[in-house]
């Protein structure tokens, strides 16, 4: 829906000079409380001038501008000049703002963003939902700052805004031609070095636009282009689970079992239970009903070097035609690219019980102090495996759009907008796998500084390629595609009817299709790595050098030659098994297709009254939504590879209320209460009940997989928001809020085990895990709505610019946000048959429940500068996979990073500036945790060093 015009108060009929944003502090009113012209710049007039905003003062302070003069909660960030967001990219950008928080940094970029805990944001483009292929949000990632004038970020939302995402939502605005008086032009160019990668990577832009007066009218057209090349490395290691091994003492070794045998009989104890193993020395399983004690240790580690290559190319065109002075008219287009090319050399290795401990089993490990968690180890005779894996991902994103704006007479505005988007995402992965017994391995699961170490030992060279076997290939690919048709039409009433001031309508219809194509297969070859060319080795270096003592350099096979002849391995594998298919004979199989009607009508009164003397607003509103979704599933069989088809269908309406209420109780200050509903839809992707499966990589005696549920229903949150705002000189201020979000039929994963059949068995083949001959088990999540929860929390923000400061310190300006946040849930666990047996309470995934950011603006003559920190306590990040692990919560270590940057102005047209992010060269790290089980130090699990970067970039207009 484009709620371009439509989410604000407006008002009444008797004023009739309406003030933008730009305009108000141009006029230097904004420290009035009595200006209550309720337009934002979207919604102003298109013949109102627009101010050009350059430097970061100037930006914040019109950020403060559109806070004080919307009804919802919004936090901006709003370009310094021309395209010149503060940062390479949208998620980045908003890293500063209050109640956001960020995480997965790697690759060199912020990978996933939040709302006050929550991840499931509505992203929207000019007011109008955007998706990547068959997902229900857009990869903000791929929106380069270069195309963007402003973010919008909606903590709360009103019956005229689109009702899905219950975090929130996040509205890119582009530029458009007549957001500038005549002709412009701007060129910029930046080079990013990024460690530990240690490679340049370049940023172009170009923007083009102007308008100019006809016969028929003005009219006007922008061109705006970017082409972002990143080359990044991640460096990890990583212990794997912890699970249960016999006692290293003969004398307390149950019947059948040998000195530190791993336990895998799941009726002596249960993988996956979010509490874990009790931890304390001496703690006793039973076996047949007599306790013996045991050990917890890992039981693998591996370390990941991926190295890739990514590039985005995007457009963005916008011409706008304005016929007369009460109709205008804008067309515009939006193409995001995505091209990713990875290449991921692991190396994996047990640390398990192979049967060669010496004859001293107990002398070949230590334990943490107090504990029965085994801290170091040596085991002879392992099992590893090393992986080239090659990951190739494209995205073509396109979104054409065609929006009016009619005045019909003194009372009613109108606005139609109609959109089409196409959204296609193909990805081919291909691993190769060499693997061999090494004579021996020392492991120290916490070194120090919570990183692994480890050793092989007796002369095991790693870059030797006669002591590796060529094992498993693995052959997969995917495309998902994603399609919307989507027509609006919005409308206000200016009533002026006593405190009814405005009416605001609307209708939308949204025609969503996607689907979802795969293959998958592999194989088994068994020939010794220096029988084949040499060209299918390769062979890194100078590992992780920041981390731990752990391998610096390991052979592998050579992914990009192998994709390169892809066709000739292919053949290879298919001499030692008929049944692996070559490149004429592949193939992708449609899984999954969908197509959801979604039908929406809102009424929202806008009304204006006195209290106490005093100015107070409000909004009342209802939102009615439709939803009909018809879904086809196709299951291929595993052998014959004939198809099945099964249809569904299922229909679902809502109606949401929404109410803000907004009062100035003194001058300069604003205080507003929000109540809305909103959605979540579930992802297309979680209602695919087609079982994807996946090997028993770890020979645990079961694969894992995971299908989606046909009867998933939205999510559904009440939202409550009590803000104040104090404006206290006209370019700064102190707010804060109390929130809280009610939350119910969260989707969340049970497991159960079901058989799978040799024909339907896509590792019948394997040798990985066990015999596959009469089909095998797996352990399949499927998402449920069986829980509900609660989030609430508290923001205090300030923007502050001292006056009366020292000549040289004249321009000094503070910016600062912090966030507290609690979040519970109930989290079911299951029995192997999939029924519900137990609740437990939990976090949410992803919620700190503490963040903070801290920004130290100077803006003086041509030097604008920016220092700033940013901050969140460690959260719970996931689950680990519930098959074998003990216990299964991921915790994070608070997470920040300090970024700076510097931009002189050379002259009118030209600035240079210089940034860098992650100064301080932190590292992202994990542990196991849950309850009183694991913690940071005796359960550490990963690893990952992000690494900083520098960009000098150069900037031009006229």
């Amino acid at each position: 829906m484009n709620n371009t015009g439509t989410g604000t108060v407006r008002p009444s009929r008797n004023l009739k000079m309406k003030l933008s944003v730009a305009a108000l502090m141009g006029a230097g009113l904004l420290s009035n409380a009595s200006v209550w012209a309720q337009t934002t710049e979207q919604t102003a007039p298109t013949e109102t001038p627009t101010v050009v905003v350059t430097g970061v003062k100037a930006s914040l302070i019109k950020s403060l501008a559109i806070k004080r003069t919307s009804d919802q909660v919004v936090e901006s960030v709003v370009a310094e000049d021309i395209g010149k967001l503060p940062d390479n990219n949208v998620v980045e950008a908003l890293q500063r703002v209050t109640g956001i928080q960020v995480t997965n940094r790697a690759g060199g970029e912020v990978g996933t963003l939040s709302i006050r805990g929550l991840p499931d944001v509505q992203t929207t483009w000019n007011g109008r939902s955007i998706f990547t292929a068959s997902g229900t949000q857009v990869a903000l990632q791929d929106i380069p700052s270069t195309l963007v004038r402003q973010i919008d970020v909606y903590k709360t939302r009103d019956a005229s805004q689109l009702e899905t995402g219950i975090a929130g939502q996040v509205d890119v605005k582009s530029l458009r031609p007549f957001d500038f008086k005549g002709p412009k032009v701007s060129l910029s160019a930046r080079g990013t070095y990024l460690d530990p990668a240690e490679k340049t990577n370049p940023q172009l832009s170009a923007m083009l636009s102007n308008r100019w007066q006809t016969g028929f009218g003005e009219v006007g057209a922008l061109v705006n282009l970017s082409q972002t090349r990143t080359r990044y490395r991640n460096e990890s290691v990583t212990p794997g689970a912890m699970v249960p091994f016999a006692s290293p003492n003969a004398a307390e070794v149950p019947a059948g079992y040998t000195p530190l045998q791993r336990i895998t009989d799941t009726s002596i104890w249960t993988p996956g239970t979010l509490t874990g193993l009790p931890t304390a020395a001496g703690s006793t399983l039973d076996f047949n009903g007599k306790a013996h004690p045991y050990y917890l240790s890992r039981d693998a580690i591996f370390q990941s070097d991926l190295q890739g290559d990514r590039k985005r190319p995007s457009a963005n065109i916008a011409l706008q035609w304005k016929p007369n002075s009460s109709s205008v008219y804008t067309f515009e287009s939006m193409y995001n690219g995505y091209r990713d090319k990875a290449f991921n050399q692991l190396l994996f290795s047990f640390v398990d019980w192979w049967g060669d401990l010496g004859s001293n089993p107990a002398g070949t490990i230590t334990t943490f102090p107090g504990t029965n968690i085994i801290k170091s180890r040596t085991v002879g005779n392992v099992y590893g495996f090393n992986s080239g894996d090659y990951t190739t991902s494209a995205t073509d994103s396109r979104i054409y759009a065609l929006n009016g704006k009619w005045d019909i007479g003194d009372r009613l505005k109108l606005e139609g907008d109609l959109s089409y988007q196409s959204s296609t995402f193909h990805s081919e992965f291909t691993a190769t796998r060499i693997d061999r017994t090494a004579p021996s391995i020392t492991v120290d699961f916490n070194d120090g500084g919570d990183n692994t170490a480890f050793r092989f030992n007796n002369n095991a060279d790693l870059t030797d390629p006669t002591k590796w076997n060529v094992a498993q290939f693995y052959d997969t690919a995917n495309r998902n595609k994603g399609s919307a048709a989507t027509a609006n039409l919005t409308g206000v009433y200016d009533a002026d009817w006593g405190p009814l001031q405005t009416l605001q309508f609307g209708l939308r219809f949204d025609d969503r299709k996607a689907s979802e194509a795969n293959r998958t297969q592999s194989a088994f070859l068994g020939r010794n790595l220096a029988s084949l060319d040499s060209r299918y080795q390769s062979t890194n270096s100078n590992f992780g050098t920041d981390i731990s003592d752990v391998p610096r350099t390991w052979l592998e096979p050579n992914a990009y030659y192998i994709r390169d002849n892809l066709d000739e391995w292919r053949k290879l594998y298919n001499a030692a098994d008929k049944n692996f298919l070559t490149t004429d004979q592949l193939s992708l199989q449609k899984t999954f297709k969908v197509n959801e009607k979604t039908a929406n009508l809102f009424l929202m009164a806008n009304t204006q009254n006195d209290l106490f003397g005093r100015r107070l607003r409000g909004n009342f509103g209802v939102r009615y939504v439709k939803v009909d979704t018809d879904m086809t599933f196709y299951k291929v069989d595993a052998t014959t590879k004939a198809v099945t088809a099964t249809s569904a269908s299922k229909s679902a309406s809502k109606l949401l209320p929404s109410m803000t209420l907004i009062y100035d109780p003194v001058q300069d200050v604003v205080v507003r209460m929000n109540y809305g509903e909103t959605l979540r839809r579930p992802g297309f992707g979680a209602l695919n009940p087609v079982l994807q499966l996946g090997d028993d990589v770890s020979k645990v005696g079961y694969g894992s997989g995971s299908g989606g549920n046909p009867d998933l229903e939205p999510t559904r949150s009440k939202n409550l928001d009590l803000t104040a705002e104090w404006y206290f000189q006209k370019d700064s201020a102190l707010y804060g809020t109390l929130f809280k979000r009610k939350i119910n039929g969260l989707v969340v994963d049970l497991r159960r085990k079901v058989h799978v059949d040799p024909a339907d068995d896509p590792f019948r083949n394997s040798t990985s895990g066990g015999d596959h001959t009469n089909g095998y088990d797996y352990v399949i999540n499927s998402p449920v709505n069986a829980s509900n929860g609660t989030i609430k929390g508290a923001e205090l923000g300030l923007i502050y610019f001292p006056k009366g400061l020292p000549s040289l310190l004249d321009g000094l300006g503070i910016q600062a946000s912090f966030t507290r946040l609690s979040s519970s849930q109930n989290v079911p666990t299951a029995n192997e048959a999939g029924v519900i047996v137990s609740q437990l309470e939990t976090p949410f995934f992803g919620v700190s429940d503490k963040s903070y950011n801290a920004t130290l603006a100077y803006e003086k003559g041509p030097v604008s500068a920016r220092l700033s920190h940013v901050w969140r306590s460690g959260f719970l990040s996931s689950n680990e996979a519930a098959l074998f692990a003990n216990p299964i919560g991921i915790w994070r270590h608070p997470e920040k990073s300090l970024d700076m940057q510097i931009s002189y102005k050379i002259n009118d047209n030209m600035s240079v500036d210089i940034s860098g992010v992650n100064l301080t060269n932190e590292m992202q790290q994990q542990y196991y945790h849950f309850g009183d089980a694991g913690n940071a130090q005796v359960s550490n699990f990963g690893t990952l060093q992000i690494g900083r970067s520098v960009s000098f970039g150069l900037r031009w207009k006229m």
